[in-house]
């Protein structure tokens, strides 16, 4: 029972999930950093600057119109970066893939490695005799 979880966490696409989840996650608080920390002070000097900036006051109640403003563009970035980065190149990729046009795969530094060692060796292999440099040094 642990093999046959132990091989599902360690397939490929669990790990890249969870790499995923990281990196979307830490971008996220990069972003709202961001909007937080720029946007909010903008969209506040919009509204009238200062603490009330943003907001509104209708019979005692405070709309904060100022921080859904923030977290709509929040939102838009977050979309926009994940659209550009991850779905666009994805969507290139299988269609490349439905047309036949797979990407060329690189050999591996380990096949580069057994490639020049085979030619090094080539290089400095004593010449084999051939049937044709035999018979001139009998002649």
């Amino acid at each position: 029972m642990l093999k046959g979880f132990k091989g599902f966490l360690l397939r490929g696409n669990v790990v890249d999930l969870a790499v995923a989840v990281v990196i979307g996650a830490a971008f996220t608080a990069v972003v709202t950093s961001f909007t937080e920390s720029f946007l909010r002070p903008l969209i506040g000097l919009v509204g009238g600057g200062g603490v009330q900036g943003g907001t509104f006051e209708v019979d005692g109640q405070l709309f904060t119109w100022g921080a859904f403003v923030n977290q709509v563009i929040t939102f838009l970035i977050t979309a926009a970066v994940i659209y550009f980065v991850v779905v666009l190149p994805m969507k290139t990729l299988l269609e490349r893939r439905e047309r036949g046009e797979e990407a060329e795969v690189l050999p591996t530094q380990t096949e580069l490695l057994i490639e020049i060692r085979d030619l090094l060796r080539a290089q400095h292999a004593p010449e084999q005799p051939t049937p044709e440099t035999e018979a001139r040094h009998r002649a």
